[in-house]
């Protein structure tokens, strides 16, 4: 009798031991975030009569640019990575369901794993504004932020300058801005495009625009 009681205490002990534990609580991703500049074929601020001049006749093409300050993408570091592609569309960008296309150029400082990962995330969460990316290539990446400015470059690929609009206008008149970045970005500020182009002409015909306000820039967070 006493060898039973003995025996269902201890399987009760247990029961309420094992009830008690609590699971380790789980650790959120951290967030993959760094600089991002675009330049496109058309004014993203603009009068209305200029931006539905140019949603008609241009707009198709933009270079973007991503450069990595910290994150991870399936257990892989993207921290210091440059990249830009090049997107082209068979309409306006501003039609957010064309069919679209894009090319991605990756800095050799990439492991390839890294290059890998930086592919499947844009794959994941930039689909519906990159389109399908056709081809993959490693080129030599340069992001210079500075003194509010963006210059980056791909040779034999893509270029483009830009700097902050005079006096924030983009802020003080939001009603002129008319499309959203292609990236998802904070603080989204139009930049003034001083030049911009496309120049591999793999993708579609070569571009270059220079003297508007047709580029975004700001903080990226994935």
């Amino acid at each position: 009798m006493k060898a039973l009681l003995s025996s269902t205490i201890a399987l009760f002990l247990g029961a309420v031991c094992a009830g008690s534990s609590v699971p380790a609580a789980s650790v959120p991703a951290a967030k993959i975030t760094g600089d991002y500049v675009e330049a496109r074929t058309a004014s993203v601020f603009a009068g209305a009569c200029h931006y539905n001049g140019e949603l008609v006749t241009t707009g198709r093409d933009a270079i973007v640019a991503w450069s990595f300050s910290s994150g991870s993408y399936n257990g892989t570091d993207l921290t210091g990575i440059r990249a830009m592609a090049a997107v082209t569309c068979d309409q306006s960008l501003g039609y957010e369901h064309a069919a679209r296309k894009s090319e991605l150029v990756i800095d050799p400082s990439a492991t390839d794993a890294q290059a890998s990962a930086l592919a499947s995330l844009l794959r994941e969460k930039s689909s519906s504004t990159l389109g399908k990316i056709v081809s993959i290539r490693r080129t030599p990446v340069t992001f210079s932020h500075a003194d509010r400015k963006y210059h980056v470059e791909a040779k034999g690929f893509a270029s483009m300058s830009v700097e902050p609009m005079p006096n924030n206008e983009c802020c003080a008149q939001p009603n002129l801005v008319w499309y959203t970045p292609l990236t998802q970005i904070e603080h989204r500020k139009v930049g003034y495009t001083e030049i911009a182009s496309y120049s591999a002409g793999t993708l579609a015909d070569p571009w270059q625009r220079e003297g508007e306000n047709s580029a975004f820039y700001g903080t990226f967070s994935f």
